[in-house]
């Protein structure tokens, strides 16, 4: 077991936590704190001990090497973590009943972090610039991550959404505090993500029959975690636009719809394991983007059509799996549920979903846009637990339960 922020002794310490402020936002404006709200937990336990608190976060993506030195300037004031600042602020004077004296460092390394962090009193927050702003921290550079280790006392991993990347402020930091015998956690994010996807990694004896339920776009983005639960699952429900290379594999016309030839023969392989289950009747479209003629078929595609969602046969075959599940694990939509015209599979496997976990069984949602779908429908609340990493999801699956940003925390 991981040793947990609630372990530290940090009185007077300065403890960098990484945190996942990876917030959707327009301009300057967070449209959704929900990550910001998740992380308050541990950072509210630190102060209380009388930490000083410095948090690191990535915010969008920062394409060095990729884009012209004008652009790179330009994605940075686009994915200015300064943004998250007034939600944090509000949520930690909520959570501790009196307001924080939460600074920021528009500086990601040098002097002027080093000045701020060392200027820290104990119960105060420092928050630092995004930390993609540095072109080493995706590379898990050795001096990038020394620079970083330098500041702090002990270590906090609660960016569970950040866990399966390699880079300095997941990986780097808590390493060489590692080698020089400093304390490092897990905060109380990432420990209920362990523990609750723990279930799905590990599953018990008595929770089976264990259902995966997999949608998305490509079958070579998933081969490995359906590999792996293949050896855990009883049953996968494929929906979404993999499913169309699953249907290929069967022999049936798909038309226009998302294919992966090179992965057939995959399909098949998994096909004749007999655990997984594909559908019988698509909604399908004559256009993505301008659709005109809608309608239900069979698995049998018609030319100038592609399959946009799951049909009701299909929805009644997933519900019945679905229904006899004690441990439930889905990562994917069945259909373009962002366009009402092709919702109804995913808000049905949602309702179906809620309905096995009132009757007791065990629910998990692997981030991403299912979690997006149960949101939008309204269905979060009625999962056992909704991960807020869909990528660190599947390969902690994928992994039995190792990802790179949790391996090097100290065990108790």
């Amino acid at each position: 077991m991981k040793k947990l922020v609630s372990d530290l002794s940090v009185a007077g310490k300065k403890v960098l936590v990484r945190v996942d402020f990876n917030v959707p936002h327009k301009g300057e404006t967070v449209t959704d704190d929900n990550r910001i709200k998740a992380a308050i937990p541990t950072i509210a336990d630190l102060l209380k001990k009388g930490a000083r608190v410095i948090l690191m976060s990535h915010l969008g993506k920062i394409k060095w090497g990729k884009v012209d030195d004008a652009e790179i300037e330009n994605e940075k004031k686009k994915n200015d973590l300064k943004i998250a600042l007034p939600a944090l602020k509000a949520h930690l004077a909520e959570a501790l009943g009196h307001e924080v004296s939460v600074s920021f460092s528009e500086d990601t390394h040098g002097e002027g972090l080093k000045k701020a962090a060392d200027e820290l009193k104990d119960g105060e927050v420092l928050l630092v610039q995004n930390t993609r702003y540095e072109k080493g921290e995706t590379k898990n550079n050795p001096e990038l991550s020394a620079e970083w280790a330098s500041l702090c006392d002990a270590y906090v991993m609660d960016a569970f959404g950040s866990a399966h990347r390699a880079h300095s402020s997941t990986v780097g930091v808590p390493t060489i505090l590692a080698k020089e015998g400093k304390e490092t956690a897990v905060g109380y994010l990432v420990e209920k993500e362990i523990n609750n996807l723990g279930r799905c990694v590990n599953c018990p004896e008595n929770g089976h029959p264990y259902v995966a339920i997999l949608g998305g776009s490509k079958v070579s983005d998933k081969i490995q975690v359906i590999d792996s639960l293949l050896k855990k699952c009883d049953k996968i429900l494929i929906g979404g636009g993999m499913a169309y290379t699953f249907l290929a594999a069967q022999g049936h016309k798909i038309g226009n719809s998302l294919f992966e030839a090179d992965q057939v023969d995959y399909a098949k392989k998994c096909l004749a394991t007999g655990k997984v289950l594909v559908p019988v009747d698509n909604v399908v479209a004559d256009s993505f983007d301008d659709p005109k003629d809608i309608k239900t078929v069979g698995d049998e595609i018609p030319d100038s059509f592609l399959g946009l969602d799951i049909g009701p046969k299909t929805v009644e075959l997933f519900h019945k799996e679905i229904l006899s599940a004690k441990t439930i694990f889905w990562n994917g939509p069945m259909g373009v549920f962002e366009n009402e015209k092709f919702a109804a599979g995913t808000k049905a496997v949602c309702a179906a979903c809620a309905e096995a976990t009132k009757a007791g069984a065990f629910s998990a949602i692997g981030g991403g846009d299912s979690a997006s779908a149960a949101k939008q429908f309204g269905y979060a609340k009625d999962f056992s637990h909704v991960s807020t990493g869909g990528g660190a999801s599947l390969e902690l699956i994928q992994f039995d339960g190792h990802l790179p940003g949790i391996d090097d925390i100290e065990e108790k």
